[in-house]
């Protein structure tokens, strides 16, 4: 059966002014296919509301898609890159990864999704590597249209390297679509503006509503989406703070390494300066989750 979830509010001092609404996840949703994370943040009048120092990542793909504003990313592999609307920026932490963020003054508000795919036990040390795509594909279905940042749906393939079957997508709504969905992928739809119904059930701004697998979609109204999707990932992971691993053990090795500076992709030159030291752990032992 869909399921509707509504997001908490989140207030990070790195995005100052502008309210954090995290989709999963939370005890309703815990991830959709590989997707583990979600946050959509904006939009703002505060084009320069987003400063975040250089902190670590491990085991994941960080997907992130501005749907107004610019933002300047950095990183320990040497990356320089501007991120405009309707581009992506896609960085695989692999074996580890520092970066750092920050928004730029210009003619429209702040507005974007922050997401992470966990990589699979195969591909979670692969070396660190950064993307940027400006040019990605389109399915058009009459007035409305997909964009198709990550993965594949129906006849459209991003060209971003993934490493599990899985689909990335911003609709834009002024009609109907019919989605060509993937039958054996489960698929989350987060509503970002506008009026919109997924299989006839409105969906408010801000929501995500569910479908698992073998699921159907059609969005009807006017407005803007995001669909994500994937085959369910089953593995085990353990994911706290910026790092996703596979046992307590690891994550504690991490956090003590990153806050001690000591690891190879620990520093790089920015413009923020600093850096973001990971949290006291929990007087638990973390535990993997499917």
């Amino acid at each position: 059966m869909s399921l509707t979830v509504s997001p908490r509010v989140v207030k990070l001092t790195t995005r100052t002014e502008v309210d954090i609404k995290r989709s999963f996840p939370q005890p309703a949703l815990r991830r959709i296919g590989a997707w583990v994370f979600l946050d959509h943040f904006g939009p703002t009048k505060q084009v320069d509301g987003m400063v975040v120092a250089r902190h670590p990542h491990t085991g994941l793909q960080t997907v992130t898609w501005p749907f107004a504003g610019e933002v300047e990313h950095r990183d320990s592999v040497g990356s320089v890159a501007t991120l405009r609307a309707g581009q992506l920026n896609l960085m695989t932490a692999g074996s580890g990864i520092s970066h750092s963020e920050i928004s730029l003054v210009g003619p429209s508000s702040l507005h974007a999704a922050q997401l992470w795919l966990a990589l699979p036990e195969s591909a979670r040390n692969v070396e660190p590597f950064f993307e940027n795509h400006a040019e990605l594909p389109v399915l058009d279905f009459g007035s409305s249209q997909a964009k198709v940042f990550i993965g594949s749906l129906g006849s459209a393939v991003s060209p971003a390297t993934i490493y599990s079957p899985l689909v990335g997508a911003e609709l834009q709504v002024s009609g109907e679509i019919e989605l060509p969905l993937d039958r054996s992928f489960e698929h989350g739809i987060l509503v970002v503006s506008g009026e919109v119904s997924v299989n006839g059930t409105p969906v408010a701004v801000d929501d995500l509503i569910y479908l698992p697998v073998g699921e159907t979609a059609t969005v009807t109204g006017s407005g803007v989406a995001l669909l994500l999707g994937g085959e369910p990932f089953r593995e085990h992971i353990v994911m706290w703070w910026n790092f996703i691993g596979r046992s307590h053990s690891e994550i504690v090795a991490w956090r003590e390494a990153w806050n001690a500076q000591e690891l190879q992709w620990s520093d790089f030159e920015d413009k923020v300066g600093g850096w973001i030291p990971a949290p006291q752990l929990p007087n638990v032992t973390l535990q993997a989750r499917s």
